[in-house]
């Protein structure tokens, strides 16, 4: 993506527009997304202020559920906007103005490229080759636990006990009931 970003500057360049000197770029979850969580905000891509980092530098992250140069160039375009604005101006004034010279389009919130930018795009990615990277799905990142507990009960009806147990002591053996009579594993149904 920092090589991405240094065929960019010349595109800002040639619309006027200052990118800072330096700034990171890393491929990470955007602030609020590390859990794997969906609905209203689904940002996918982020810039911090230079304000917001230690040493001053505009920090960018894109989010690693994208995998496709086509898909990360744009919104790439879109925070380097937010780095030349120095996070001043949300998705109003002066950052719209830039983000359509520059050609992107649509809610400014969820910016995309335009025909004449996505022609640029498409070049540069043939440029760059494969984005390095496979996408994350973040819901697979915290499985709920299933149960470790199995229920195995007296196999005398009349009785009626049961308890739980783990696979790891029935592997060992199915335990014997208070009364004296084996016990068997309830199957669980799905």
């Amino acid at each position: 993506m920092v090589a991405a970003a240094a065929l960019l500057r010349p595109l800002f360049e040639e619309r006027g527009i200052v990118l800072p000197d330096s700034f990171r770029i890393a491929c990470g979850w955007p602030l609020g997304r590390q859990s794997g969580t969906t609905g209203r905000s689904h940002a996918i891509g982020q810039c911090f202020a230079q304000r917001a980092s230690k040493d001053g530098t505009s920090e960018i992250f894109v989010s690693p559920e994208l995998d496709k140069a086509f898909s990360v160039l744009p919104v790439l375009v879109h925070e380097l906007i937010h780095a030349a604005d120095d996070c001043v101006s949300g998705h109003r004034g002066p950052f719209r103005k830039m983000a359509i010279t520059v050609g992107l389009h649509g809610p400014m919130r969820s910016t995309y490229a335009g025909p004449e930018l996505r022609a640029r795009l498409n070049a540069l990615s043939t440029e760059l080759g494969p984005y390095p990277h496979a996408s994350l799905d973040a819901s697979q990142a915290h499985k709920k636990q299933g149960t470790r507990l199995i229920k195995v009960v007296c196999d005398r009806a009349s009785h009626g006990y049961s308890c739980w147990t783990t696979r790891m002591w029935l592997d060992e053996g199915t335990p014997t009931c208070v009364c004296g009579s084996r016990m068997s594993e309830v199957t669980r149904r799905r």
